[in-house]
């Protein structure tokens, strides 16, 4: 069976321990046959250093040469996506030979999810926190061009500060649906990210709604992540992601060759 794991983090990540030789080896021997490693590329210098990618690619490309009869080993990046740092993630995306780019969501109206977690919520019903976050995910991918699909999609989840924190498609429908739209119409996908059974959720980011609701509007593109830093967590539920997606109504799911999706049937 085919299965790809692209959404994998190693200490090129600031928030990742892992040698990225290890992720490969924990990759193979949960039966992957093709990753995408996708370290952080945020702006906002204040958290998240950017990895320098002239020293980075070549040693990338020893491993992927390295392991390449065992596992195809895909250059991918996650670029924090957001607004007001437009032009220079188009910059930058377009600086590199990157196959694959997740854009993501890190932070909302300039603050970090997790490191300004109390900045941003306090003060905000959960309607208010939620529907802004899903505002400037519209504004990113009008703005943000150079990616391929939307990370997490969902995932403000993870960090709020209420009682219930749960997200309910129904409760941010309209917008939720501009933003499948916009993505769909703009040429990108989204992906299934498993890290929510790492997070207190039991389940993935975008919820099953979220991804029939994506199919029914005519989104094609779509690959599954487990979003791993550690390699006890790299392939963690991908097969559950494909099952999802098959479940969605999905027959296949994408890879990339240059930033151009390619689809494999599952």
């Amino acid at each position: 069976m085919f299965l790809a794991d692209y959404h994998i983090h190693t200490n090129f990540s600031i928030d990742s321990e892992a040698p990225m030789e290890e992720q490969i080896k924990s990759a193979i021997n949960k039966g992957m046959k093709e990753i995408a490693i996708t370290d952080h590329a945020d702006f906002d210098t204040k958290y998240y250093p950017v990895p320098d990618y002239t020293d980075y690619i070549p040693y990338f490309n020893n491993l992927k040469e390295k392991y390449n009869d065992k596992i195809k080993i895909i250059l991918g990046v996650e670029i924090g996506l957001e607004n007001k740092w437009s032009d220079t993630i188009n910059e930058f995306a377009n600086k590199f030979d990157f196959d694959f780019i997740i854009g993501s969501s890190h932070a909302t109206t300039t603050l970090d999810l997790y490191f300004d977690q109390k900045e941003y919520f306090q003060n905000k019903t959960k309607k208010e926190a939620y529907s802004t976050y899903f505002e400037e995910i519209l504004k990113n991918i009008a703005n943000c061009s150079r990616f391929n699909v939307y990370g997490h999609i969902d995932f403000i989840s993870r960090y709020g500060m209420y009682d219930n924190n749960s997200l309910k498609y129904a409760d941010y429908s309209d917008l939720i649906d501009a933003c499948l739209k916009s993505l769909i119409e703009n040429g990108k996908g989204i992906e299934v990210n498993t890290s929510g059974f790492r997070y207190g959720i039991n389940g993935t980011y975008p919820s099953l709604n979220i991804l029939k609701r994506y199919k029914e509007l005519g989104g094609e593109i779509i690959t599954a992540g487990s979003d791993s830093h550690k390699p006890k967590d790299t392939a963690d539920h991908i097969d559950y992601a494909y099952s999802l997606i098959k479940e969605a109504g999905f027959k296949y799911v994408s890879v990339f060759r240059k930033q151009k999706p390619e689809f494999v049937a599952i």
